[in-house]
């Protein structure tokens, strides 16, 4: 039986190896980039420290079809490894033992002919130490290793959620890697010293599970030249997206259809993934801040605000236009419309180093609830929340919500720009107004001469978008059969 298992294993291998690829682009973060930034991480650190990433978990869709696996984006910044089942280890100094000294050490899934052929290749500990890493292992040889985390200073990690399976015939897999570290590390520590009711057990443990988002944040908000170079494209590929489906857009168009077209985009441009689920609301939809479901059947005269973004080579845009599916503004969508656009000038004009988010929010914000007192559609401007519920910024990168310790402005920072109001079927205002959704979002670079808007591509002014929606498109000439 080993006999016969070698030789599968060998031809499986053959067969692998076969499909190899050639053709892939060229435009990747490099290894030394990866490396750098864990340079820039370990330098923060506190002495005596070590910081444990975790691969995110593979995670099920239905019966035996998981969903596409995407990369933690804290791991992905500091490896560029896109499998899963994988830990990686980062010591503040070097560390020696009997062969070595290192300062870094990365568990990877182990190469499996057989499951190669099902699922995908596994670059293996082989592939991972032409990344960059000089201590790499299978993830089997965790259990065994002789770390001691306990006499660590600090160990820092971002704490488990409840979403890892364990899958029995893998005993390596992300399950067994948390299980294992739980064991080293005595977590159980931590876990009782957390104050339950009135009932506070005091247990000293190193373990520290807070830091790191902070660390992490500090290196992430601020990109380097090369993100810059992935977002902008993330960026951009969006905004053709925005500007296809203007040229596109007619009355009988679903959300569904609108939806497909940016997604097309994407894909024709080389974008791997959307950013986060597309949102694309007809009229009222447009007031449900994050409408997925996406299924009206036809925009007819109403606006249609869509929320997408392009994630490229890891990096996501976050994009917003609102259209009249007729190509032209009534009345009271070009009143509501214009309000919107005249906060986002003034909330763009404001980012700029050493501002904050809450002073970009502020701006724009007094002249949606100072236009809607004008209007009639509030009485007094502390009611605009009621019709300008979120928030007016947030980072972009890795994630669409990037992380960030929300300080003043920094260069090389890249934030949305996003102000709207919603107003709901049934509101306590004129009904002329019911329906009316409107969204305006554009990703700005933070630089040293002031505010650069990365989706400047895609119309905002209402009179441009007008004249963008009586261009041609070539999508006009796709015809099917009608099915139903």
């Amino acid at each position: 039986m080993k006999l016969k298992y070698l030789l599968t294993s060998i031809i499986c291998l053959l067969i692998i190896n076969s499909f190899a690829q050639t053709d892939l682009p060229t435009d990747y973060l490099s290894s030394g980039f990866h490396k750098e930034r864990r340079e820039a991480l370990r330098a923060s650190m506190p002495e005596n420290s070590v910081a444990i990433f975790f691969a995110n978990p593979v995670r099920n869709r239905a019966n035996d079809v998981d969903y596409v696996y995407h990369q933690d984006p804290n791991f992905y910044y500091l490896t560029g490894y896109n499998e899963p089942n994988t830990m990686l280890l980062i010591f503040s100094e070097a560390q020696t033992n009997s062969e070595a000294s290192y300062n870094e050490i990365i568990y990877v899934r182990k190469r499996h002919p057989q499951y190669e052929m099902w699922t995908g290749r596994r670059l293996g500990v082989e592939g991972v130490s032409k990344m960059g890493f000089d201590q790499v292992f299978n993830g089997e040889d965790f259990e065994n290793s002789t770390i001691d985390f306990l006499t660590f200073n600090k160990v820092l990690f971002k704490d488990f959620k409840n979403d890892v399976r364990d899958s029995k015939r893998d005993k390596a897999d992300l399950y067994n890697l948390i299980d294992q570290f739980k064991i080293k590390a005595n977590y159980q520590a931590l876990k009782s010293s957390i104050p339950v009711g009135d009932n506070v057990v005091d247990v000293t443990t190193n373990i520290d599970v807070t830091s790191l988002r902070t660390l992490m944040a500090n290196l992430r908000e601020i990109k380097t030249q090369d993100e810059l170079v992935l977002l902008k494209k993330a960026v951009e590929i969006s905004a053709v997206g925005q500007i296809e489906i203007m040229k596109a857009m007619h009355p009988e168009m679903s959300e569904g259809e609108i939806q497909g077209v940016h997604e097309f985009i994407y894909k024709k441009y080389g974008a791997e993934y959307e950013g986060y689920p597309s949102i694309v609301g007809v009229g009222n939809n447009g007031c449900i801040l994050h409408y997925t479901e996406n299924t009206e059947m036809s925009a007819g005269k109403e606006m249609i605000l869509m929320d997408l973004g392009a994630e490229y080579h890891g990096y996501t845009a976050d994009v917003t236009r609102t259209i009249p599916a007729n190509g032209k503004f009534n009345n009271e969508q070009r009143i509501i419309y214009d309000l919107v656009f005249a906060a986002q000038e003034a909330g763009i004009a404001k980012t700029v180093v050493g501002a904050t988010m809450g002073e970009i929010d502020q701006v724009g914000r007094d002249i949606i609830n100072e236009g809607l007192v004008k209007l009639g559609i509030i009485e007094s401007v502390d009611q605009g929340r009621k019709y300008f519920p979120h928030g007016t910024s947030h980072h972009i990168g890795l994630d669409v919500h990037d992380l960030s310790n929300r300080g003043e402005l920094k260069e090389n920072m890249v934030i949305t720009v996003e102000p709207g109001i919603y107003i709901p079927e049934g509101s306590d205002c004129d009904e002329k107004w019911w329906g009316i959704a409107v969204r305006i979002e554009d990703d700005i670079l933070v630089t040293t001469s002031g505010p650069v808007n990365l989706s400047e591509m895609a119309p905002r002014h209402a009179d441009d978008i007008e004249e963008m929606m009586k261009e041609a498109s070539i999508l006009n000439a796709f015809h099917l059969p009608r099915l139903d």
